[in-house]
């Protein structure tokens, strides 16, 4: 499995979440062995100025922290971000670490339908509206190269239009929305035959009070025999077992006897995270 997650410029070098994925991505129990990231880059972000966005000149940056290459391509220039995005897998499958690819590019409309970028980006979507779209530059090359005829292009574009023009149509036919097909990967019997979930009631998952209090008694003891404890660590385990003697819990507790009780029925319980390892709360 090879993780790929796709940005948007302004997303890349604005969301903490980014920054802070990209430490975790070496920690022993949290590295997916080498994310590739594709940020493209439309270099307005939304629609405000890099510099006014950002304080880097890249907002790609953001991945220095953890000394990823960073490939800047031109996505005007198909054939040079394929090569790019080559060399990234073969990165990430030789040294198991993240890799950054920033397609740089420009957005030929506004940021949504409603959207007039001439209002807030009136220089940068006159150059735009002189660019000529990658699709036609592309294919351009291609036919003075001999690669393909105009005839083979002409068809490639009818056969794509004819597919999405299918896909419309279909779409108007459909009048039921499944929720299944909203959901990546359904879980198994999750479903009955016509996409609905199946009934959503809960098993009953009551204990006895023998249990609680046999929970609270092994949460309130020290499992090694005449091992010296802590003073300050014993007095929590005397406070916790005259909590159980006269049935009251706290947070704490009632957190204990909710893992002990999965723990006695045979399911495993992964708990991590530095207040867990140092046992904090």
């Amino acid at each position: 499995v090879m993780s790929i997650l796709l940005h948007g410029d302004a997303a890349f070098a604005g969301q903490g979440v980014v920054y802070e994925t990209f430490h975790l991505s070496d920690l022993p129990s949290y590295t997916t062995n080498g994310t590739i990231h594709v940020v493209v880059n439309n270099q307005i972000g939304f629609t405000t100025d890099p510099r006014m966005a950002r304080s880097s000149p890249y907002p790609t940056d953001v991945a220095r922290v953890v000394n990823a290459p960073i490939f800047h391509v031109n996505a005007d220039d198909p054939e040079a971000v394929m090569y790019v995005c080559s060399v990234a897998a073969e990165w990430r499958n030789t040294f198991n670490k993240d890799v950054v690819v920033d397609l740089v590019c420009y957005r030929r409309r506004g940021h949504n339908e409603m959207d007039e970028p001439m209002f807030t980006q009136p220089l940068m979507y006159k150059q735009i509206h002189k660019q000529v779209p990658v699709l036609k530059k592309y294919a351009d090359k291609l036919i003075a190269d001999g690669t393909v005829t105009l005839q083979e292009f002409e068809e490639e574009i009818a056969k794509y239009d004819r597919i999405c023009e299918e896909a419309y149509t279909r779409s108007k036919d459909n009048k039921i929305l499944h929720i299944k097909h909203w959901l990546d990967s359904p879980w198994p019997g999750f479903f009955n035959v016509d996409g609905e979930p199946k009934s959503m009631s809960c098993p009953p998952t009551g204990i006895s009070e023998d249990l609680l209090t046999h929970i609270g008694n092994v949460a309130s003891s020290v499992p090694v025999k005449d091992f010296k404890i802590h003073s300050g660590l014993s007095r929590i385990l005397r406070a916790r077992l005259e909590m159980t003697k006269n049935r009251v819990v706290d947070w704490a507790l009632a957190e204990y006897m909710a893992f002990g009780s999965v723990l006695k029925e045979g399911i495993h319980v992964r708990l991590s995270g530095q207040d867990v390892e140092r046992g904090t709360f």
